[in-house]
């Protein structure tokens, strides 16, 4: 009997871990693709990728097993590829995009679909859905809402389940920091034309700079008698940190701080905003009379400012804002609507309307992204002001068109997302008398860096990306470079260069295209971009350290900035290489032959710990066309004798370089506001900026502005600003 009972124990046991291994082998859809039925809303040109358990076997993913169908049940000719180490399948659009005359298309998964295994999909999907070319507007706080509770309720699903997985025309090449016509320093920009707000400032007679929530106003002619016009001071409230100079207005923006009441769900104050943590607040000032700047307008927008750009007298602000949705678990009416006001039409608050806020159909992001205009040059036309719900990262702005990019999170799955490598969609938005309208959109595989991964020449746009991780030896990280007609589909591309490493910077010059990447070295790329259908790499140049800014000298010499770097170890068996970073690099790329890139000269400044605002900003960069000069703020330490790590203070101000295609980089000045024998760095004496105006150069720290003479570098004049 009891032999009986074990055999029948036994059995079950076979059985229930058969059914086990069954369980864990099944394939399973892990995207949060719509249930069966539930029809959704997309772009002409949407991109479906759907992400699955399991590696799936190729033979089986084809135009039987994965299609599209429109309402007369036909298959539309869409192309399908299998992505992410065969994880996930891409279905793109059709050519010309989907028919928007069409009622529904349907996507079809069917279980032919495989694991390499040979177990099928679990059971066939089919998910209809609607196309259509323009954003739709939220329209009413119910849909609003129900937008933020769906968001709550993923949040929490990914957190369970993060917890469970656990113990389970080139505008490039024109960019400039010379003012047209005028002897005296321009910021320097992405664009020409295209203003991008600053710290510091000059109009050519003063010099605007931000220091200790203060804005101060400095005479800076004749260069021995400066003094100070005036100074704008600041409430506790508002942190100002980036200007603009157009004509006789200055243009303040920075931080607003308040406290948060509990305001949401009920009516605005009529005293202020008082978003959740902070808004972007925008100044103007009339300064005719310097000594005597006066407030005329005031305007203020909910969230973090991403980006902001002044073009033809009008400056556009695109802020971030996050609401606090988590309200709805107790106020189900809240008013979760991002808010601004603008003195030019009320000093009250008002929220955006509901049909001013727009949202990216699949968009998986809770917050929003505010565009706002102010128009310099009509103080009685009110700010504009629309809402996007859904992310954005980086900020690109061409003369007619605005683009921003988002990491796109929706194909991971939740183990993926330990590690994420999300892609990338890129919004298009127009420009047309100061009102910016959406455009179309695309997606593209990687993430961008900054704005200098991205460009828009002959109507074209053009963005490079690195996907994944560079130290990912299970998936390693590779680069790519996607070109994108003027209703972004994809038309040329350049995929997998350089694996394992990542971009480190990038510059497009009209028809070239230049890449940096780095892991162990620097690999310098020649992209030739004539074609856009067919880009090409020309060359590569091999070289130790990193670009983290690429500058164009002339039509055949690139400046690059950087660091030096030093490998260690690795010759091991299973060793790794260490990586340190070691000075301030400055190269000189001669690419006249495009083939062989050359480094024609190297500047090294310091050993570990060395750095520049130019490292990370490139607005920290001085450029005297006319002089060949190019300065920057620098802190210098130098390595420390028999020590592997550690470094000494040795300087602190910023370096004068004179850059020619034919004598390479030659110093021409050290300028320091220093202490002599200092044995530490001090943040009043650091430089910030370097400017000219005239025949003078200008340095700029929080303690005092000296001049010097731009011939021969001798010191012509000193204020203390203490």
């Amino acid at each position: 009997m009891k032999k009986k009972w074990f055999f029948l124990a036994g059995i079950t046991l076979i059985i229930i871990l058969l059914a086990s291994v069954s369980f864990l082998n099944r394939l399973k859809i892990v995207s949060s693709l719509p249930e069966n039925n539930e029809e959704v809303t997309v772009l002409n040109n949407k991109v479906w990728e759907v992400a699955f358990s399991k590696e799936l076997n190729s033979n089986s993913v084809n135009s039987r097993s994965v299609y599209i169908l429109n309402e007369k049940g036909e298959k539309e000719q869409v192309k399908i590829s299998l992505e992410n180490n065969n994880k996930s399948i891409e279905i793109q659009p059709p050519n010309e995009g989907y028919n928007l005359n069409s009622p529904y298309y349907t996507l079809v998964l069917t279980k032919e679909i495989k694991t390499k295994g040979g177990h099928n999909l679990n059971q066939s999907v089919k998910t209809a859905f609607k196309v259509i070319n323009t954003l739709p507007a939220i329209s009413s706080r119910n849909n609003l809402n129900n937008y933020f509770s769906k968001m709550l309720n993923e949040e929490r699903t990914f957190l369970a389940g993060r917890d469970m997985a656990v113990s389970e025309e080139s505008s490039s090449e024109k960019s400039s920091a010379d003012s047209a016509g005028a002897d005296f320093s321009a910021t320097n920009v992405q664009v020409a034309g295209i203003d991008e707000a600053d710290l510091i400032k000059t109009d050519g007679t003063h010099i605007y700079k931000i220091t200790d929530n203060k804005v101060q106003i400095i005479k800076a002619l004749p260069a021995d008698k400066m003094k100070m016009e005036s100074i704008l001071t600041f409430n506790q409230e508002f942190s100002p940190y980036q200007l603009f100079i157009e004509g006789n207005q200055l243009i303040v923006m920075g931080h607003s701080y308040k406290d948060a009441p509990d305001h949401i769900g009920k009516p605005a104050s009529k005293k202020m905003i008082a978003p959740a943590f902070h808004s972007t607040k925008t100044i103007v000032f009339n300064i005719e009379n310097k000594q005597k700047p006066a407030q005329i307008r005031e305007a203020e927008i909910e969230g973090s400012l991403l980006a902001s750009r002044l073009m033809d007298g009008r400056v556009y602000l695109i802020t971030s804002y996050y609401p606090e949705y988590w309200i709805l678990d107790r106020n189900k009416n809240a008013d979760l609507r991002p808010r601004y006001f603008d003195t030019a039409e009320s000093r009250e608050p008002q929220n955006v309307d509901y049909n001013e806020i727009k949202y990216f159909p699949g968009s998986q992001n809770a917050n929003y992204i505010n565009i706002g205009v102010l128009n310099l040059r009509a103080d009685k036309e009110p700010l504009s002001v629309t809402s996007y719900l859904g992310s954005g990262n980086e900020f690109y702005m061409s003369n007619n068109n605005l683009y921003l990019s988002a990491a796109n999170y929706s194909n991971e799955t939740i183990a993926d997302r330990q590690m994420p490598h999300p892609d990338t969609s890129i919004y298009k938005f127009n420009i047309k008398d100061g009102k910016v309208e959406f455009q179309t959109s695309a997606e593209i595989k990687g993430t961008v860096l900054n704005q200098f991964s991205m460009d828009e020449y002959n109507e074209n746009f053009r963005v490079v990306t690195t996907k994944g991780e560079a130290w990912d030896e299970r998936t390693p990280s590779s680069n790519s470079l996607y070109i994108l007609d003027k209703n972004l589909k994809q038309i040329g591309q350049l995929e997998d260069l350089a694996r394992g490493e990542r971009i480190y910077s990038a510059r497009f010059m009209n028809d070239r295209i230049y890449m940096v990447t780095f892991k162990e070295t620097d690999p310098l790329f020649v992209i030739d971009g004539s074609n856009p259908e067919k880009p090409s790499v020309l060359g590569e140049l091999k070289i130790p350290g990193f670009s983290n800014y690429l500058h164009p000298l002339d039509e055949n010499h690139l400046i690059g900035f950087g660091h030096d770097t030093k490998i260690t170890g690795g010759k091991g068996p299973g060793s790794q290489p260490v990586i340190t970073t070691d000075g301030v690099k400055i190269s000189l790329f001669d690419v006249s032959n495009t083939n062989k890139p050359v480094e024609k000269d190297t500047e090294i400044i310091g050993g570990r710990g060395t750095y520049s605002p130019l490292n990370h900003d490139h607005k920290a960069l001085f450029i005297h066309k006319k002089k060949n000069l190019y300065g920057f703020p620098v802190s210098i330490y130098q390595n420390k004798e028999g020590s592997q790590f550690e470094s000494n203070f040795d300087y602190q101000g910023a370096l004068l370089y004179k850059i020619t295609a034919q004598n390479g980089i030659e110093l021409q000045s050290q300028i320091t506001h220093h202490t002599e024998n200092a044995i530490y760095e001090e943040w009043e004496d650091a430089i910030e900026r370097l400017i000219y105006i005239e025949d003078h150069i200008y340095s700029i720290s929080p303690k005092k502005v000296e001049a010097y003479h731009i011939d021969g570098f001798k010191k012509a004049g000193e204020l203390e600003l203490n």
